[in-house]
């Protein structure tokens, strides 16, 4: 059984460039916000008034936890707007399509302090605001919200996510990331960021217990991040610990983990 397993990874990564992808729109309520394409032109999308998403210029993971990219992905150009949203609504991120089956799913928001477009993402304090991971049963033949939100449909990949009810409104930059770990000891790391202008009454902020830096808070030898799901040892594990801090949500109880 491990043997077959190997040999699907290893035919996974060799058509790993087809499987690859990344979030390419968001919505909030009914309207539609495009992100940014890098099978279409720079030119036609960067520093274009609607554009909401930083730059991402390939469908290629991240490998490394040190690589300045972690945080918004690469070369992470700033985009000139924002989408509006209300805390406590939802944001959905939006992908064409996604292959890859195990591994955790996070996203996170990081207080601009201003404007976002000035910012240095690699001195952020991100804090994560929604988790998924391993869904029920073992790490190999169980269910993982990273397998659960695709669909062969057709239609695309939905990803929502609510911002906390009680946040401190502001400029901020939510960083939406898909690790896949289906490659034995060779983790990939999809990110991506757009800017949220959140609207609200609240007052809340994370504590610094919440708050990671990308790079810097992932280490390269995290037995969540640099793992061989196929090894005996942990092919029928049936627990996974999603890297990085616990989830923020701005309230007593928390309401926006997957599954708590």
């Amino acid at each position: 059984m491990a043997l077959s397993l190997r040999i699907a990874a290893l035919l996974s990564l060799a058509s790993s460039v087809a499987a690859h992808g990344g979030l390419a729109n968001y919505t909030v309520g009914d309207t539609w916000y495009r992100g940014y394409s890098p099978d279409d032109p720079l030119v036609e999308q960067e520093g274009q008034p609607w554009m909401v998403q930083r730059v991402w210029a390939s469908i290629d993971p991240i490998f490394f936890v040190n690589d300045t990219g972690l945080a918004c992905n690469n070369p992470g150009t700033a985009p000139p707007s924002y989408i509006p949203v209300a805390s406590g609504d939802t944001i959905t991120a939006v992908y064409w399509y996604w292959l890859h089956p195990y591994g955790p799913m996070s996203a996170w928001l990081a207080d601009c302090g201003g404007s976002c477009e000035d910012v240095n993402v690699n001195d952020l304090n991100f804090f994560k605001i929604w988790e998924a991971g391993l869904l029920e049963g073992n790490i190999i033949e169980g269910i993982w919200y990273q397998k659960k939100f695709q669909n062969w449909d057709g239609s695309p990949d939905l990803w929502p996510v609510t911002i906390p009810a009680t946040i401190k409104p502001g400029l901020y930059i939510i960083r939406h990331e898909i690790l896949s770990i289906h490659i034995e000891n060779r983790p990939q790391f999809y990110p991506e960021c757009a800017h949220l202008n959140i609207t609200g009454t609240g007052t809340a902020v994370p504590s610094p217990e919440y708050f990671a830096k990308f790079p810097g808070s992932y280490s390269e030898d995290d037995p969540s991040i640099r793992i061989d799901i196929y090894s005996d040892e942990m092919k029928t594990a049936t627990n996974y610990t999603i890297p990085g801090p616990p989830v923020w949500s701005g309230l007593p109880v928390n309401k926006y983990c997957q599954d708590c």
